[in-house]
């Protein structure tokens, strides 16, 4: 699979955003990187930033595996449901 973050924005879909949204050029370009960033997480990488930041919300582990578990349902990946015990292998190995 190709990394979507290797790609530059084509100048047209710079323009759109500028013109539909009150942009300047390199807003709009950092958007368009944002947006592809988030799109080209692995689901490992979705899984531990996901952790850390409910450790950080100070939720307990159980409900952060209950809670990323249902996340994951709902999110991009296209992924058979994980049971609380791969989710902790994929956090702590």
């Amino acid at each position: 699979m190709r990394d979507m973050l290797s790609t530059h924005a084509p100048a047209e879909l710079i323009d759109h955003l500028c013109r539909q949204n009150d942009l300047t050029p390199t807003q709009a370009a950092r958007l368009i990187e944002e947006v592809l960033a988030f799109y080209n997480e692995s689901s490992a990488g979705f899984i531990q930033r996901r952790h850390y930041e409910l450790q950080k919300a100070g939720l307990a582990n159980a409900a952060i595996y209950r809670q990323i578990s249902e996340e994951l349902e709902h999110h991009r990946f296209r992924l058979d449901p994980l049971t609380e015990r791969q989710i902790r292998r994929t956090i702590y190995g």
